[in-house]
């Protein structure tokens, strides 16, 4: 799979004329979104809570159904996650197995969830979800899937990266955007902004984003076993340069940073530039989980693996999107 870097025109929005030249393609893609959203899905017996964006990329969706997953199996209940599976060569609804599915089969995002409950892929997310009723799920977690009409939501919390917002502000392919702003937020109830606020999402938009949250990522794991080393950190992510800022944050020495396009499958010759450099730098090897899942056995067990926490600047704001969500309250 060829992995494509964004443009850099999509997070400048003083840049105007490639945006301008794109704009008859970008309203073709935002009517057809448009369109789709009429579409009746599936409405299952249970709650279905969807974590989405309105932007293609990452923006901490995948973290944030962790936290939402974790706090509902402190509740007793018993969550499964839906989720397409980017990455994977699966087509069909598919149980993702830890022991027996790799990142190649299903995705590295996938793979990392199943370590806390149950995940069903698949690109149709009615027939993930009638899946995941049958084997036990008294409620749904979405990751992505806000655009998909197929399955009926209950509740849709839009995950903004405070770094870089909603870009330039256009659809695309003059922007990165998935559909108009004001169209998403007329269909979710609440928006989490991960990180501070560096594009003025709150000032642009916070009069119109619904329910706006706020919250933070902390380095976890293995911290402190970094302390007073050097480190070579590697990461595919959306974002790579937040992992790498989060460790600076904690203290942790970089001897260099090695970043690759979101969901890369590592090879060889990547494997053995990295394991070079270690030796040659004196340095340890430190990655995220989600790039862990898609490392081969052997290399996983020479690399820290530093995960991350969300910090929520009102820790009773995620309790009360829960209530919301298993009361029925939202529509």
């Amino acid at each position: 799979m060829v992995k494509l870097r964004a443009p850099a025109f999509w997070s400048q929005p003083s840049a105007k004329i490639r945006p301008l030249l794109l704009s008859p393609f970008a309203g073709i893609v935002a009517a057809i979104t448009a369109r789709k959203q009429h579409q009746q899905g599936w409405t299952a017996p249970v709650p279905v809570l969807c974590c989405g964006n309105i932007s293609v990329g990452g923006a901490g969706k995948t973290t944030v159904v962790l936290d939402l997953a974790a706090r509902l199996l402190r509740r007793g209940k018993k969550p499964h996650i839906l989720t397409r599976g980017y990455g994977g060569r699966l087509r069909t609804t598919t149980q993702v197995n830890p022991a027996q599915h790799t990142a190649q089969d299903v995705g590295d995002e996938p793979l990392l969830l199943a370590q806390l409950c149950p995940v069903w892929v698949g690109a149709d997310r009615a027939a993930s979800a009638r899946m995941a009723v049958a084997h036990g799920a008294d409620c749904l977690l979405m990751d992505d899937g806000f655009q998909n009409p197929s399955l009926y939501k209950n509740l849709s919390l839009l995950v903004v990266d405070g770094g870089v917002g909603l870009g330039n502000g256009y659809v695309l392919p003059a922007g990165p955007l998935r559909e108009q702003p004001a169209q998403a937020f007329a269909r979710a109830q609440a928006t989490v902004l991960i990180e501070p606020d560096k594009t003025g999402f709150l000032a642009r938009f916070g009069h119109v984003a619904p329910h706006v949250m706020q919250a933070e990522l902390q380095q976890s794991d293995n911290v402190s076993a970094l302390q007073g080393q050097r480190c070579v950190a590697f990461a595919g992510l959306g974002r790579p340069e937040k992992f790498f800022e989060g460790l600076k944050n904690c203290n942790i020495t970089l001897a260099q940073t090695v970043a690759f396009p979101d969901h890369y499958f590592y090879k060889q010759k990547d494997l053995k530039r990295l394991a070079d450099m270690a030796v040659s730098l004196q340095a340890c090897l430190v990655t995220t989980p989600k790039d862990a899942v898609r490392l081969p056995e052997y290399f996983r067990q020479k690399v820290l693996i530093v995960g991350v926490d969300l910090v929520w600047q009102n820790p009773a704001a995620p309790e009360d999107l829960l209530n919301q969500f298993l009361n029925g309250s939202a529509g």
